[in-house]
């Protein structure tokens, strides 16, 4: 297996961590029982000393048309996803439009935006243990708990791809920082928002070191430039803490942290 050297200052959305030799995975390998599997680190928050990691290679980087399905490689990009999808006018993804990531870690995350979701669609995973039907995993709101690394998912080809519905969708992105961020931090908890709670205890705009949380969007912790784990840390918890103080509600975080 080969390994790559990767600069996560650099590689993560949010340009926090250290260079790390990750193990790239490729068809054929044994994956590793003591590796952590990341994807294109887009929400990502990496310390300082982090556990070994692997990432998927190229061979899982495909989307192919079988059988009135849609196949796509676990590695896949996101924008590489919508292109296909615009191409051969398909629907049912028009909301990967400005995702960042990779296949992967839409179905880690049952990415999406709104009421549009991964699992929408998803007919099938396979992963490094087997193939299985959506209907055998737990997934809800921005998680799912797969069994094994994914590797592969199937979904329905749905003609006819959406152009106003991607518009749509994109311009609830415009509210979102420029600033290198992980993303929403925290997940919005039923029939409120991580980002109103974070603004209404005061820590909109917060700022610890280089770190804040966004003065655009309260649920994006930004990196101002040069931040460090540990104050990303510092803000994290702080807001679960003030959340949970005068709301009672406990943050669910959004963002993976190793």
């Amino acid at each position: 297996m080969k390994k790559r050297s990767i600069d996560f200052s650099k590689f993560s959305s949010i340009k926090i961590g250290p260079v790390v030799d990750v193990t790239v995975i490729e068809k054929g390998d044994v994956l590793p029982k003591d590796h952590l599997l990341i994807g294109h680190a887009n929400n990502l928050l990496i310390s300082p000393m982090p556990p070994k990691l692997m990432m998927l290679g190229k061979d899982f980087d495909y989307i192919k048309i079988e059988d009135e399905r849609l196949i796509i490689g676990a590695a896949t990009p996101t924008g590489k996803i919508l292109s296909f999808c615009k191409k051969f006018d398909i629907g049912g993804f028009e909301y990967v439009a400005k995702l960042p990531g990779t296949l992967g870690g839409m179905l880690a995350m049952n990415a999406g935006v709104k009421s549009y979701e991964t699992f929408n669609t998803l007919l099938e995973v396979k992963t490094d243990i087997g193939t299985f039907a959506k209907e055998e995993i737990e997934h809800g709101y921005r998680y799912a708990n797969l069994p094994g690394i994914a590797l592969e998912g199937t979904f329905k080809f749905e003609k006819g791809f959406n152009k106003n519905l991607a518009e749509q969708l994109l311009q609830l992105r415009t509210n979102q920082p420029q600033l290198p961020s992980a993303g929403s931090a925290f997940k919005n908890p039923p029939g409120d928002y991580a980002g109103r709670l974070i603004e209404a205890v005061g820590l909109k705009g917060e700022r610890i070191g280089n770190m804040a949380w966004s003065d655009m969007h309260a649920n994006f912790l930004v990196n101002l430039g040069g931040g460090i784990f540990d104050d990303a840390i510092t803000l994290i918890e702080l807001a679960k803490k003030r959340v949970f103080d005068m709301f009672n509600i406990e943050l669910e975080i959004e963002i993976k942290i190793i």
